[in-house]
């Protein structure tokens, strides 16, 4: 039985992900901003007694990334997979209309926190050492060798500086047995990727889960789709 956290985890991809990981027996501690409000993480910790903790994590705020993981050690003496799933996108950016408080939203979400989170958790990431990992997850629009248009500056950006946390931690953690890879789980129909995408969150989470189970130590610090092909940065 693994222990797993997901951050973002009260609607759709980590929602999805919490639901398909407690089905199949594992242990996860979720990270959601307002545990009170979140009505099926809380359902779901009733289906699953001592199987599913609900932590408050407000990803933009330093001071609850530490007491997430000063709580999450009170829960778990390990962590053998974390997922950053927390994320913001701006909707509806366009030249000349992008706001310094966009953008220092989009990167204290998208990429200083998951590299605070890491930090903040490695004691127990280290305890399930080797074989614990860490997934970010990125975006085909953090790609500087795809980028063609200017959309959702915000979100790309900071994704991309995600990118580079995660070559920058995989450096760091790899030798220690732990492994660190950024994946795009595609697009999906979420309150984030809209009505339109075309992938289902439980596709898109299964897909995810199984590029975990398979993720292998040459593979640590890239950038993956959930297929395992390999994406240009």
């Amino acid at each position: 039985m693994s222990r797993y956290v997901v951050t973002g985890a009260n609607r759709g991809l980590g929602l999805e992900l919490v639901r398909q990981l407690l089905a199949r027996g594992e242990r996860v501690i979720a990270g959601c901003r307002r545990p009170g409000q979140a009505q099926a993480l809380n359902q779901l910790a009733g289906a699953y007694p001592g199987h599913l903790h609900v932590l408050p994590l407000d990803a933009a705020s330093e001071r609850s990334i530490v007491e997430f993981a000063r709580e999450a050690a009170l829960v778990a003496e390990r962590v053998d997979v974390l997922i950053n799933n927390a994320g913001v996108l701006i909707a509806g950016e366009r030249f000349g209309t992008v706001q310094a408080t966009a953008l220092a939203e989009s990167f204290a979400v998208n990429a200083s926190a998951p590299l605070l989170l890491v930090q903040a958790l490695a004691p127990l990431l280290r305890a399930a050492a080797p074989g614990a990992c860490v997934i970010n997850l990125s975006t085909q629009l953090a790609s500087l060798a795809q980028a063609s248009a200017f959309r959702t500056v915000s979100y790309a950006m900071s994704k991309a500086a995600q990118n580079m946390a995660t070559r920058c931690l995989a450096a760091e953690l790899t030798p220690q047995g732990i492994g660190v890879a950024a994946v795009h789980p595609g697009w999906v129909r979420t309150d984030m990727g809209g009505a339109q995408a075309p992938l289902a969150p439980a596709d898109a989470a299964a897909a995810l889960l199984r590029f975990v189970n398979a993720l292998q130590p040459a593979q640590h610090g890239g950038f993956y789709a959930c297929d395992g092909t390999s994406l240009p940065w």
